[in-house]
């Protein structure tokens, strides 16, 4: 580790962010002085945190799991950090603030994912895995293809799902702090191959604590204030709410009228989010099984609070910013009518901190968001590193016997690619309708990821060329009917008339996915598919009791 060159990027990047502060204010939104302030002070704290977990990142085990040394509660806010994002914290309360109680679709799917990770995936998943989840779905099958199909759901989940933070960050940069869109998006991919690249997994897990703490006490207090102005009555503020907006805000039907796309909907967010393979790599980084349920008890309590409060926050923004001029986009308004906000609906938390705290809780929630983008995007490209260095170098093309610095070496590479790939993408999409990516990842996920990894661990009849085809085959169906259906082949690419009708795909990718591996599986005749049902029961013995597992004998 060379601690010149640490201090020379560190130097650089707050350079670069100094130079486009002043290059920057060509955009309308006056330059946030107060937000510019606190996002310099938690850069130079993260950074200082990743220059100490430097010092302490030396094997490939610090380097992708932080040693194994994090605790449950430590993990389990780190986990809430991770699944905390732009997305969740603009994204829903934007959505509560524009469909009132239909908002809350995407929170419940979100969480309801959850409960399977904890029943039926943390503790078998640590048990049986050393750093991603494909070390699990390729235990008793062959390496190679398992791990090959692992890697590249992850990869696809993970580009995709960093297009969308990208474009996030750089929209709401150029929002708030009066930076150029380029210039932001460059920033955050800077700052997060730093992070990944000299702190590991340590620096990683920490910047996501501070983030999800931070947060969680922004959104508190704002959730505070704007009860307080209703004497903590939510009849008050639903009464006002409806008074604003009419009653269709407090029923259902106003995202999604028909069950199809509601089931497809809900499966892809819960099944999604077990397939996630930044949320998966997370339960490695405990020391034993029993510390990975404790982190799962611990996220689900805080994102399932995180959650409440978006809801809250998005009716706050209903009766305070809705009809309030200092907020609304006056010359859309004069075009079109209505009342657009300021940088659209997804900035509707945005404006109610200043609304229920002035200039300078503006800044803070500013600050917290860019810091939300930063540490998700952070975790994103350790997983995909993970992927290309270990599973694709380390056990694919070394098979298994490569040297634990030349894995390093790959990883630290994939990760400034990675990096790379992310502000190209990120500035490429930027006038692109980006929502079918968000969907696309959560689909992929939930198809390809999701089926291996749970019947790799509870049935004893999958097979290698069951799951490779199976597997592949709910990517594919995934990718082509997100592009067949309305988001893309419509509202993109200027169709008349989508091919694929529904704008969510979980519903026939997962059935696909699950179905072919089902039926290859059991007309699987080949000569190792016999020895890979026998492997089955040990797995399963070491899987539930721990029994062999790395951390075992500590209890």
């Amino acid at each position: 580790m060379n601690n010149k060159a640490f201090i020379f990027l560190i130097l650089g990047s707050l350079g670069l962010f100094a130079s486009g502060t002043i290059d920057g204010e060509i955009t309308k939104q006056a330059l946030n002085i107060p937000a510019i302030i606190m996002f310099v002070i938690f850069v130079g704290a993260t950074l200082g945190i990743t220059y100490w977990a430097a010092k302490h990142t030396k094997s490939p085990k610090d380097f992708y799991t932080a040693g194994g040394g994090i605790t449950g509660l430590q993990n389990g806010m780190a986990i809430a950090g991770d699944y905390m994002s732009a997305a969740s914290f603009l994204g829903i309360s934007g959505l509560v603030y524009l469909k009132g109680y239909d908002g809350l679709i995407y929170s419940i799917g979100f969480l309801v994912g959850w409960p399977i990770i904890l029943f039926m995936i943390a503790e078998p998943l640590r048990n049986l895995g050393k750093y991603s989840f494909a070390d699990v779905a390729s235990y008793r099958l062959r390496q190679a293809p398992i791990r090959i199909l692992a890697a590249f759901g992850s990869i696809a989940t993970v580009i995709l799902y960093l297009i969308a933070q990208m474009v996030g960050s750089g929209k709401l940069i150029q929002l708030l702090f009066g930076l150029q869109y380029e210039v932001a998006v460059i920033l955050v991919g800077v700052l997060m191959i730093l992070y990944v690249t000299f702190g590991g997994m340590l620096a990683t897990t920490w910047v996501q604590i501070i983030k999800a703490f931070l947060l969680l006490s922004g959104a508190t207090f704002m959730a505070v204030m704007v009860m307080s102005h209703y004497n903590f009555s939510f009849e008050a503020l639903f009464s006002d709410a409806v008074a604003i907006k009419g009653e269709a805000i407090m029923s259902p039907g106003g995202l999604i009228d028909d069950p199809i796309s509601a089931i497809s909907l809900a499966i892809a967010l819960m099944f999604g989010t077990a397939g996630l393979p930044h949320i998966l790599m997370r339960f490695f980084t405990v020391s034993d099984a029993k510390e990975a349920r404790k982190s799962v008890f611990y996220a689900t309590g805080f994102i399932g609070y995180f959650y409440m409060l978006t809801f809250i926050i998005g009716f706050g923004a209903i009766v305070m910013v809705y009809q309030n001029p200092e907020y609304l986009d006056l010359a859309k308004q004069a075009i079109n009518g209505g009342s657009p906000i300021l940088g659209g609906n997804n900035m509707a938390a945005i404006h109610l901190s200043h609304a229920v705290g002035g200039d300078f809780f503006l800044g803070f929630i500013s600050a917290v968001a860019f810091a939300t983008i930063l540490a998700v995007v952070s975790g994103l490209t350790l997983a995909g590193a993970s992927a290309i260095s270990h599973d694709l170098y380390a056990s694919v093309l070394k098979d298994g016997d490569a040297d634990h610095h030349k894995e390093m070496r790959v990883s630290k590479i994939a990760t400034v690619i990675l990096g790379i790939v992310a502000i190209i993408m990120g500035i490429m999409f930027e006038k692109q309708n980006i929502a079918f990516v968000v969907g696309l990842a959560f689909a992929i996920a939930a198809s390809a990821n999701f089926p291996v990894l749970i019947l790799s661990m509870y049935w004893s009849k999958l097979t290698t060329r069951g799951a490779v085809i199976g597997g592949s085959l709910g990517l594919a169906t995934a990718v082509v009917l997100v592009i067949l259906g309305p988001i893309v082949w419509v509202d993109i690419l200027g169709n008349s008339e989508a091919i694929f009708p529904y704008k969510y795909p979980a519903l026939f990718s997962v059935s696909m996915a699950f179905i072919s591996i089902y039926f290859i599986s059991k007309t699987d005749n080949s000569s190792g598919a016999q020895e890979e049902r026998t492997k089955f029961e040990a797995q399963f013995m070491r899987s539930q009791t721990g029994i062999g597992a790395e951390g075992a004998s500590e209890h």
